[in-house]
């Protein structure tokens, strides 16, 4: 499980995470709602420890560290070892083939074997459909493909916790549902996720537990049933503007 207890973000005009606790169950899906400028990805990022909360504690598995504290790179290696990011923006290395952005985490940073490392990757391949990319470059595909290819490289480095912020802003439609068929799959399977997303019925159907954050705060905690079917009213409103 993951743990945030009084976890506190400030910037000098804005106060990004305000006292936050919350919890992440293990083997299920937790999907962060609210409001542009909420403070989503940045409770997000904060888990990865792309931003640095100024107070709090976290507790990821056997790890638990105090962010009054200075930390160590020790620790900070070893906290990110368990998480893997996907973004907005695919961010494939451009010069090297699907296969090797792919096996580039797991040979150099896990130390796996190379034909291990390629038979995982050829196996998440042909789980996304696009085992018949893994010779060609990023370029060569679309912005689902791409996208498809990153959820990949995450999975490929066997994360304790998957992290996907806003994984499908940067797609149309089209290649949004496919992007989304994925992780509905993943969910399925029981992986343990967190994402930041928009969409409202992707929401619905992916969602174990729904976290609810407005003004750095978290202001809902609890079951997707509950948020959808028995709002509150100011969740009832969110709703109605996000035209669900």
């Amino acid at each position: 499980m993951i743990k945030l207890t009084n976890v506190d973000k400030q910037y000098k005009e804005h106060h990004a995470l305000d006292n936050i606790t919350v919890e992440f169950p293990e083997q299920e899906t937790t999907v962060i709602l609210g409001p542009s400028g909420a403070g989503k990805s940045t409770l997000l990022r904060a888990i990865n420890l792309l931003e640095r909360p100024q107070k709090g504690m976290m507790t990821i598995g056997d790890l638990t560290v105090d962010f009054s504290n200075n930390l160590s790179n020790h620790e900070i290696l070893a906290l990110r070892r368990k998480t893997a990011m996907v973004f907005q923006s695919w961010n494939l290395f451009p010069h090297l083939t699907i296969l090797r952005n792919i096996t580039e985490g797991p040979i150099h940073v896990l130390k796996q074997n190379k034909t291990v490392a390629e038979n995982h990757a050829m196996e998440l391949l042909e789980q996304v459909g696009l085992a018949d990319t893994a010779n060609r470059y990023p370029s060569q595909l679309s912005g689902g493909q791409q996208q498809r290819i990153s959820i990949c490289r995450a999975l490929a480095m066997n994360p304790y916790y998957i992290l996907f912020d806003e994984p499908t802003s940067a797609l149309d439609p089209e290649l949004e549902a496919q992007v989304l068929r994925v992780l509905q799959d993943l969910a399925k399977s029981q992986h343990s996720i967190i994402v930041v997303t928009h969409n409202m019925e992707f929401a619905r159907r992916v969602a174990d537990k729904i976290v609810f954050v407005e003004e750095g705060r978290i202001e809902f905690a609890g079951t997707s049933d509950e948020f959808f079917n028995r709002p509150t009213e100011r969740i009832a409103n969110f709703l109605d503007a996000m035209k669900f």
